[in-house]
């Protein structure tokens, strides 16, 4: 067995009990590696104690209160304040204010590529999903694995002091999510982007996943990779505040940190290089494959410039690193997973799914 620096977690009760012990587990990587991040600092600054930030908790609490209830016993579980803990669940929620240190971009980790293979004659359907965030919570996120009073369960890649669901995740029902961050000149006052991603994990369908990532009073929005074993669906859902798209997918297609569809284009939005490039060259990259190769796109990290594997130095306008790699498959199997230490070392997930009945893990060395 390798070492590996993604550990497992998991956990049950109820919402306050789930939080708890979540937070208890993370508090250390919560208080000495999250609250001294620069995008975190910048959020405290600009939004502590505001009437916006107070706004968007009373939204989440209207519409999700059992969540609001989880984040608050990650804090207590994690001896921090809630409303740190909030601001962190609401930075791409919050907007740059005038005169902002124009450095702050710089804190904001641009991240994610996802691909969507539909299923074929010789191939089952897949996600694949690289999840990029800070470098600085490389070796401090877990596998987590959540078991509700109300029956569902879902695994997902987790991050210190968020609420589960914004990385790549799976639930007991089937349902696969993966996550692509995007910065959208459309927030508004309504409920955080991420209490919506905690809401899909509870999902059984499809169909009710879109009715939260439809709902008009949302305050920011993500891209969101949506598939279920039923049916083989894919769905690309481009969800900023303002609206959403919804494109059932036929053909192989990805998806980086930018919105594609044409409905969207008068909508300002922020396109950094390395989104251009990443969604360009997984473009071109899929095209050139005669069947899925999802690891060899991912891993796509040439000797220099931009990649879509991320590391530092890579040329890169932002500063995001690949955390991890997850591979949802569609085939008629229980869930298991393997995490295979690369020569990155970077942690790669590969999940096989259809009910979800059992939540099985091993860890072992790629050979």
């Amino acid at each position: 067995m390798s070492l590996n620096k993604l550990e497992t977690l998991k956990v049950s009760g109820t919402p306050e009990e789930i939080g708890f012990a979540v937070g208890k587990n993370m508090a250390d990587s919560i208080r000495e590696t999250v609250l001294p991040l620069g995008e975190f600092q910048q959020s405290q600054r600009n939004w502590k104690g505001s009437s916006y930030l107070k706004k968007l908790d009373e939204a989440a609490r209207n519409v999700f209160p059992t969540y609001v209830l989880e984040l608050e016993g990650m804090a207590q579980g994690a001896r921090v304040d809630y409303e740190s803990l909030l601001s962190w669940n609401c930075r791409g929620d919050l907007p740059l204010l005038a005169g902002a240190n124009p450095e702050s971009a710089e804190h904001a980790p641009e991240g994610c590529t996802t691909l969507l293979y539909p299923s074929a004659e010789d191939a089952d359907a897949l996600i694949a999903h690289n999840e990029d965030g800070p470098p600085e919570l490389d070796g401090h996120c877990r596998w987590l694995t959540v078991t509700q009073a109300n029956g569902t369960k879902f695994s997902t890649f987790h991050y210190p002091g968020m609420l589960p669901g914004h990385t790549f995740s799976v639930n007991s029902h089937g349902l696969v999510q993966t996550i692509n961050n995007i910065r959208v000149d459309d927030l508004q006052s309504g409920i955080p982007r991420h209490f919506i991603c905690r809401a899909i994990l509870d999902c059984s369908t499809l169909e009710e996943a879109l009715v939260h990532l439809q709902r008009p009073d949302r305050a920011g929005g993500f891209h969101h990779s949506l598939g279920q074993p039923s049916g083989n669906n894919l769905l690309s859902v481009e969800a900023p505040a303002s609206a959403c798209e919804v494109k059932k997918i036929s053909r192989p297609a990805s998806h980086a940190n930018h919105l594609l569809g044409e409905k969207f284009s008068g909508l300002s939005q922020t396109i950094t290089d390395s989104s251009a490039f990443r969604q360009s060259m997984s473009e071109k990259l899929i095209s050139e494959s005669t069947s899925p190769d999802p690891k060899s796109i991912l891993f796509h990290q040439p000797s220099q410039g931009l990649s879509i594997f991320r590391r530092p130095k890579d040329g890169a306008d932002d500063y995001a690193f690949t955390l991890a790699t997850g591979i949802p498959e569609f085939p008629p199997a229980e869930l298991s997973g393997r995490f295979i230490s690369t020569k990155t070392n970077c942690p790669h997930l590969q999940i096989k799914l259809d009910s979800l009945r059992e939540h099985s893990l091993t860890i072992q060395k790629d050979s």
